[in-house]
């Protein structure tokens, strides 16, 4: 049940509204975002609602059980708003969204909450973006426990793995840019293994404060592969770190890190290899 207020219950009553739909998304990073469909900017409480950037979406779905609540949103991707190099970077990545209705006419009557959430899955494409808003209902499907896996489960060098992550950490600069998944380092003279599922992050440039996957390594000719293009251009001089990575083998733990007693998987864990089939005279 919501309340609303009396002001806002009469104008809903009326055989002619004037309510829009409004959207906020307020990034991790600080950053805030404010829409409405409404033909024109719309000012609540002292806030800008852009009506240039409008938004679209689906039909609302909700459900009194533990269903999550379906809703998602489609815009136009803008240069001044919501670029496409944010997006894959990362940046909008469990960002709360707040959707509400209200009286563009009169908006100091109240307004009329739909949802609260975060970001989901967003996807964009010639110059449109549809993300999908999953609602507070959708915490109690998160998987909370451990498994039983061969894997360790713990991440490298955290709390669980109790390593030291700067002894595993370098610092280097971009030499050369072959592609946008390809980096060409400075110093760095670790052997193939080494970086092999590591992470590479930016410190300077158009990409600082980015974190991405290493795919592979090669010493040879001091060349990065990363699993994913860089959402921006980086350029030869940009300060990076890299740290080494862990395939989260047992073998691994015990020959390379000389961690086994804090290996955080279980080994001898059966898998489907194992299933033995019928045999002669069984």
């Amino acid at each position: 049940m919501k309340n609303l207020s009396n002001e806002v219950l009469l104008h809903i009553k009326q055989e002619v509204t004037s309510i829009s739909s409004f959207l906020v998304i307020d990034r991790k990073d600080g950053v805030s975002f404010r829409f409405t469909d409404h033909d024109q900017d719309v000012h609540i409480a002292g806030e800008r609602y852009i009506s240039a950037e409008g938004f679209d979406r689906s039909a609302l779905k909700g459900s009194s059980a533990s269903d999550t609540d379906d809703l998602e949103i489609t815009g136009i991707l803008s240069s001044e708003y919501l670029q496409e190099e944010e997006l894959k970077a990362g940046l909008f990545d469990y960002a709360e969204i707040r959707y509400f209705l209200a009286n563009w006419q009169a908006p100091e009557q109240g307004l009329i909450p739909l949802r609260k959430g975060w970001l989901g899955e967003v996807r964009w494409s010639e110059g449109l973006f549809t993300a999908e808003i999953r609602g507070l209902t959708d915490a109690l499907k998160r998987q909370i426990g451990k498994i039983y896996a061969p894997e360790c489960q713990a991440d490298f060098c955290d709390a669980a793995c109790q390593l030291d992550p700067f002894l595993f950490r370098h610092t280097d600069t971009v030499a050369e840019i072959k592609n946008t998944n390809e980096v060409i380092l400075t110093g760095y003279q670790g052997d193939v293994e080494a970086l092999s599922g590591g992470i590479l992050s930016f410190v300077t440039g158009l990409n600082a404060g980015g974190h991405f996957e290493i795919d592979a390594w090669d010493p040879v000719t001091k060349t990065l592969t990363l699993f994913l293009p860089l959402p921006f251009k980086a350029e030869s001089g940009d300060t990076v770190f890299l740290v080494e990575g862990c395939d989260k083998r047992f073998a691994t733990c015990r020959d390379r890190f000389e961690n086994q007693l804090n290996f955080r998987g279980f080994p001898s864990v059966p898998g489907t290899d194992s299933l033995a089939g019928p045999t002669n005279g069984s």
